[in-house]
């Protein structure tokens, strides 16, 4: 492996207080709860539809569940799937996990049938935490998959009582509130019983620093399922180096964290869950983004600390102002997964009073790598600087091993204590993306002067919409199932709202006519909604290379020029 260090002229762009480089890291995740709980014990951890829990609870709810797991026959090293939405016991589970040296494999709550079933096909994982919506989706496994241990859990029992009694009034829109919450389930083990158990014994064994921590699961370019192995070194890095870019956040009962990101995303697991409790944040959950439940928030614990999506920042600022609510003491709000426009920059920070900055990051690198600098010379349409203790190179993409001039376009690749060792259980696919212990991002960027980073294209052609990636060859074997469809290819379009919006060009069999609409339906039967074209062309044909295969670049060109009628 080369010693090679590379210059890093960011660093002189760095705000104040800042610093070049971190200590490494020790302990273990399970740590920083541990932290905040002795730091400060009756101070809010959670809060929920406006119920809360002290780090003190959490802690002993950590521990009760940490017990149950282990008599329910969890151990160390072993794989635990959660399939949960933004909820009290998410943050309890993942913990437990942790505190039993076990690893945690998030899922999408939302996907659907077929593309859970592939992670689980994945990993193997016996034992699984599960919103009581999906329960029925695993029992459904074919009999290889069976959990051993199937563990319930009913999200409206974290809420605080009048709002559980409002849900059962017999009136349409609590029936129908209570109803997207909730399932009758059977044959699984409620979360109660494991939560109820006795604390663990502060003898039991603990995780080590360069053990696994989390299996995160990404697209990449195939479809395939590759489940990103993090340790709990990388994502104890990452939480280090996000508290190290916002020096002016004090930690400690004035910090307060909005988790309108999904904790199942890489992006909103570090930032809404590790960060946060490393921070001894108030972590305001919310099951799903909605405007108006955030804005109900703000108006008594504004966000310190705001991870999102240019979409909800959008949503977020055309509702503060419809409603006369005002977003100030927003202190720093980071967006990240797609291109933040600067017409959106001005007036957020104009009403919060704080900085709106652009980050940039992948799975594998836990996620975090870059961000724009928290202060005033920060640089619109760039991705920022690479944080403390990142390494970056921009090198020829067929040849990683060479750097290109300074200034030139090239791949980016990275390295630091944040980067990921390798797909789970995928050797091949590991070494294919690692020159010469580099991390190939499969990202074509530019470097200027200062170090900020401007991405200017993809090698992958992973589809990016509101914050999610969406890889084409998924889409297009959806697709080619529907009995008219001979052939399909997917790309990204612009969007003003999402980044990119899933767009298909499609080959009909035999010239038939076909009912575009009844394809996507027939899409969302195989697909999770995101994941869903929301156009689909009919095409003659699609553009191929001599060995036959689909020229995306060239679809996504001809889309283009139909859209702007050029």
């Amino acid at each position: 492996m080369t010693t090679y260090d590379p210059p890093r002229p960011w660093i002189a762009s760095y705000a104040e207080g800042v610093p070049e480089d971190l200590a490494p890291v020790t302990g273990s995740l399970v740590d920083i709860v541990d932290a905040s709980a002795r730091d400060y014990p009756d101070a809010a951890a959670l809060q929920f539809f406006g119920r809360e829990t002290s780090y003190r609870s959490l802690q002993e709810q950590i521990e009760r569940a940490a017990a149950g797991l282990r008599d329910l026959g969890v151990k160390a090293g072993d794989p635990v799937a959660i399939v949960l939405p933004n909820c009290p016991q998410h943050i309890v589970a993942f913990y437990a996990i942790l505190r039993l040296g076990a690893v945690v494999i998030e899922h999408n709550p939302l996907y659907t049938p077929r593309e859970l079933r592939k992670q689980f096909e994945d990993h193997g994982a016996k034992h699984a935490i599960v919103w009581t919506k999906v329960v029925a989706t695993v029992q459904d496994f074919p009999a290889d998959l069976a959990v051993t241990n199937l563990i319930s859990v009913d999200v409206i029992k974290a809420m605080p009582f009048g709002t559980r009694l409002a849900l059962k009034l017999p009136i349409a829109k609590a029936r129908e509130a209570r109803e997207a919450l909730t399932e009758r389930v059977s044959g699984t083990v409620a979360w109660e019983q494991v939560v109820g158990s006795s604390p663990l014994p502060a003898s039991h064994p603990r995780p080590g620093t360069d053990d696994l921590a989390l299996i995160q699961y990404t697209s990449g370019t195939t479809g395939t399922p590759k489940g990103a192995s993090l340790t709990h070194r990388n994502l104890l890095s990452n939480a280090a180096q996000a508290r190290a870019w916002v020096p002016s956040i004090v930690r400690g009962d004035g910090c307060v964290v909005y988790a309108v990101l999904p904790m199942f995303h890489a992006y909103g697991l570090t930032l809404c869950l590790t960060f946060a409790m490393s921070m001894g944040a108030r972590l305001v959950l919310f099951p799903r983004f909605d405007p108006d439940m955030v804005l109900d928030v703000t108006k008594k614990h504004p966000a310190t600390f705001l991870p999102l999506v240019p979409p909800i920042a959008d949503r977020l600022l055309e509702a503060a102002r419809e409603k006369g609510v005002s977003l100030a003491g927003t202190e720093v709000a980071i967006s990240g997964a797609m291109a933040l426009p600067h017409e959106l920059v001005v007036p957020f920070e104009a009403a919060s009073g704080g900085f709106l900055v652009e980050g940039y990051g992948l799975s594998e690198c836990s996620p975090v790598l870059m961000a724009n600098p928290v202060a005033d010379n920060r640089v619109p349409g760039t991705v920022g600087l690479p944080l403390p203790g990142t390494e970056c190179r921009v090198v020829d993409p067929d040849d990683p091993t060479q750097d290109v001039p300074a200034g030139e376009r090239g791949e980016l690749i990275v390295r630091g204590p944040q980067v990921f060792a390798g797909y789970y259980g995928k050797p091949e696919e590991t070494e294919a993306v690692f020159t010469d212990g580099w991390f190939r991002t499969g990202d074509i960027v530019t470097i200027d002067d200062a170090g900020f980073v401007r991405i200017v294209d993809r090698i992958k052609e992973l589809i990016i919409t509101g914050g999610f990636n969406v890889a084409p060859t998924e889409v297009e074997n959806a697709l080619r199932q529907h009995p008219q469809v001979e052939d399909a290819a997917v790309v990204g379009l612009p969007s003003e709202h999402s980044g990119e919006e899933v767009v298909a060009a499609i080959v009909v069999a035999g010239g038939q006519e076909i009912d575009v609409e009844a394809v996507r339906d027939f899409a969302r039967g195989i697909l999770t909604p995101y994941k869903v074209p929301r156009r689909v062309y009919v095409v003659d044909e699609l553009p191929k290379s001599l060995i036959g295969k689909v020229l995306r670049r060239q679809v996504r060109d001809r889309l283009l020029a139909l859209n702007t009628g050029s």
